[in-house]
């Protein structure tokens, strides 16, 4: 395995973690500029809410200047008239109201005004709220009352019996007082009492009051409303409970407030359309204002912040393209980018949507007369809301504050925005530099293959160099290594080529040497010679015998493969080759058992016939010297589709491990290092491979199956 340099590999491992910096710095990119983005945001949204302060500054009139001057505000005391969604229809049945009930205020033992009898049981509650709707205040009481008691149908009085009573400071600041009595259960009859409270006579009709008197089961209900024209800054209501009907006395009180001044009565707050129309305009910019008094109670409203125009998102409608890579990037890569990114979602809860009240640090700020602005979350976490406020001046004094709010959907989508481009840009030159590194890998590949391919196929399966490369003519490092193995494979072909010739050369050398130690020794054996003399002379012509061998044995395979460039291609039955060779083994080695199976077809191929009664004679040969005593040679010749397969098998030793190819090269032999009457060079086998490849067929040597013996396996083509 290839190893770089530690240093290489660092620098390799370096240089990688820093290109994949290159997107993680990019997101972190564009993270940060989201955050200018809100603060520029968070800016804008101040701007806004002073530009509107600023149009509200010095001008009481715009106010109710009793509420606003209130240092504290009571709940149950000091009403807040809500906005309806339409026209209450004067029924008594309350089902209009139902949509409002988280803004009902239940009144009973804390809010009683008097009772008669201290020690008596209050059996009086009533459940109340007012709201406004085109221009007139609208108000419901849902009663407990055990005994209900009517006004007499000939009464002059009206206040002994149950009844509603009604206070109000007039927008003129008089003081106005109203009844509200019925004979009957039906269209109430209201009447205006005189300014004094002691005095409960003359009355006159009031027609402006009109509503609704029902009974029901625990009670009754009243529904009625009064123009806004009628109610100005103070307000009180209180239901009268008289239980005994003959002598009519007022038993109990209870109400909002006390009726009889000025300063006892709560206020009343009913938003004010002026203010509101002066914000009106702006919220066709910003997604929701809010106007409040000092006491945080809304004073106005517009806009929603659910259907958001700001600035921010004004620019960042989608264009609908039908563009080929547009269409790709909506179809296939957003709801890839999804699954990490959040598209800011299109609903969401808001919990300040219907509220009559707000608070926080940043209206608690404006109200000391500071700017301030926070960031909220929606109870779902749906959605970030900025909420900036700012504060109201009248005579240097804070009578409310001006708050706008504004979700960060359009910095989210421009967020979003950026960083689809910013992953098309990392897709897209990834994608290019994976392609451009798969060709330059692919090119390096290729070149590093061909240059693999030709160094193998230059040198043969048995070491001999047949063909040599071609130096490349390329300036860089593969092509310094195909000019190396060039060089290298040019050397190798010249050393292997004198390895080659040196066999020939030899025989032809050491023949007239040893042909002259032959004929010195034949002229010593004509002479008389004593006994000693003659033994060193016979020892001496049989060394220059086993010479004589070994040089026919180094000459037989150069002679062989010589002849088989020349030899003439005949066609023939091998069958019968192999049939004549095996009459003629059992012959000349009458003491060794075969067995033998040649089919009688002929198996007619393509070849040289002596040549394969060669190559039996060296695997014959090579059997009999390994085969056990008394052990059968087993030859078998089958036919396997269009090829011969000839099989010769021996019981004996097994093959050394890694040796099953390496028998069939020159020079090699597996017999032990001991004296032999023969001198082995291994050049037996190595004839028979030449023959077998010479015919196109294969030979291939295996340790049997059962582990005792060998077999040579010769596959020939058939013709």
């Amino acid at each position: 395995m290839t190893r770089f340099p530690f240093g290489l590999r660092t620098k390799v491992i370096g240089l990688s973690l820093f290109l994949l910096c290159l997107p993680w710095l990019g997101y972190q990119y564009v993270w940060e500029m989201e955050k200018y983005l809100r603060h520029g945001q968070e800016r804008t949204l101040e701007g806004t809410t002073q530009a509107l302060a600023t149009a509200l500054h010095e001008r009481p009139k715009l106010f109710d200047g009793q509420a606003s001057f209130l240092k504290q505000v009571e709940k149950s005391r000091d009403l807040y008239a809500y906005q309806l969604n339409g026209a209450i229809l004067l029924d008594g049945k309350l089902n209009e109201w139902e949509e409002y009930q988280h803004r009902f205020i239940q009144y009973g033992e804390a809010h009683q005004i008097m009772r008669a009898d201290p020690n008596a049981p209050l059996t009086l509650s009533f459940t109340h709220m007012v709201g406004q709707y085109d221009g007139y205040l609208y108000a419901f009481f849902q009663v407990t009352d055990p005994t209900v008691v009517l006004r007499g149908k000939n009464a002059l009085s009206v206040d002994r019996n149950d009844h509603l009573s009604i206070a109000t400071l007039a927008p003129d600041n008089k003081f106005k007082r109203y009844i509200v009595a019925t004979t009957q259960p039906g269209w109430i009859s209201a009447f205006e009492l005189p300014a004094n409270p002691k005095q409960t006579v003359p009355v006159k009709p009031e027609v402006r009051i009109q509503g609704q008197w029902a009974t029901t089961d625990v009670g009754y209900n009243v529904e009625l409303r009064i123009p806004l024209d009628m109610v100005g800054s103070k307000l009180g209501f209180a239901i009268s409970d008289v239980n005994d009907s003959k002598n009519r006395d007022v038993a109990a009180v209870v109400g909002t407030s006390a009726l009889d001044t000025v300063d006892n009565l709560g206020t009343v707050l009913v938003p004010s359309p002026e203010i509101e129309n002066i914000i009106k305009g702006m919220s066709h910019y910003s997604s929701r204002i809010w106007v409040v008094d000092k006491h945080g109670r809304v004073l106005a409203k517009s806009g929603d912040i659910r259907a958001n125009d700001s600035v921010w998102t004004r620019t960042l409608e989608d264009e609908k393209s039908t563009t080929l890579w547009e269409t790709f990037k909506r179809d296939y890569l957003h709801p890839l980018y999804y699954k990490i990114l959040t598209k800011p979602p299109k609903d969401f809860i808001d919990s300040l949507q219907d509220s009559t009240e707000l608070d926080g640090s940043h209206i608690q700020k404006a109200l000391a007369g500071q700017q301030s602005s926070t960031w909220r979350l929606t109870p779902d976490n749906k959605a970030v809301v900025l909420a900036a406020a700012s504060p109201i001046w009248i005579d240097n004094n804070v009578m409310g504050a001006v708050v706008a709010e504004e979700t960060t959907h359009g910095i989210r989508t421009l967020r979003n925005r950026a960083l689809e481009k910013l992953f098309n840009v990392i897709l897209t030159i990834m994608s290019m530099g994976t392609l451009a590194l798969f060709f330059f890998a692919s090119s390096i590949s290729n070149r590093i293959r061909k240059l693999r391919d030709e160094a193998e196929n230059a040198i043969d399966s048995q070491g001999r160099v047949r063909n040599h490369l071609k130096p490349s003519k390329a300036r860089d490092e593969i092509g310094d290594l195909s000019r190396s193995f060039s060089n290298i494979v040019g050397r190798l072909g010249q050393y292997t080529h004198y390895l080659e010739n040196m066999s020939s050369r030899l025989s032809h050398e050491l023949r007239t040497p040893v042909a002259v130690v032959r004929s010195s020794l034949e002229h010593l054996n004509l002479q008389t010679l004593d006994k000693d003399t003659q033994k060193y002379v016979d020892r001496a012509q049989e060394g220059v015998s086993r010479l004589s061998m070994i040089l026919n044995n180094m000459s037989e395979a150069t002679r062989l493969e010589q002849s088989l460039t020349q030899a003439d291609i005949t066609k023939f039955p091998l069958s019968q080759v192999v049939s004549g060779c095996m009459q003629g083994y059992q012959m000349t080695y009458p003491e060794q058992g075969f067995s033998v199976k040649v089919p009688e077809q002929p198996l007619m191929m393509q070849g040289v016939p002596e040549y394969i009664a060669q190559l039996m004679d060296k695997l014959i040969a090579n059997a009999i010297e390994f085969c056990d005593k008394g052990s059968a040679i087993e030859v078998t010749l089958t036919q396997v589709g269009k090829q011969a397969t000839l099989l010769i098998s021996n019981l004996g030793p097994e093959l050394p491990v890694d040796m099953s190819e390496q028998i069939f090269d020159s020079m090699v032999s597996v017999r032990i290092n001991q004296a032999q009457d023969k001198p082995h060079l291994g050049l037996g086998l190595y004839i028979a491979r030449l023959v077998a490849e010479f015919h196109q067929g294969q030979i291939l040597a295996r340790n049997r199956s059962e582990h005792n013996g060998v077999d040579i396996l010769v596959t020939l083509p058939l013709s």
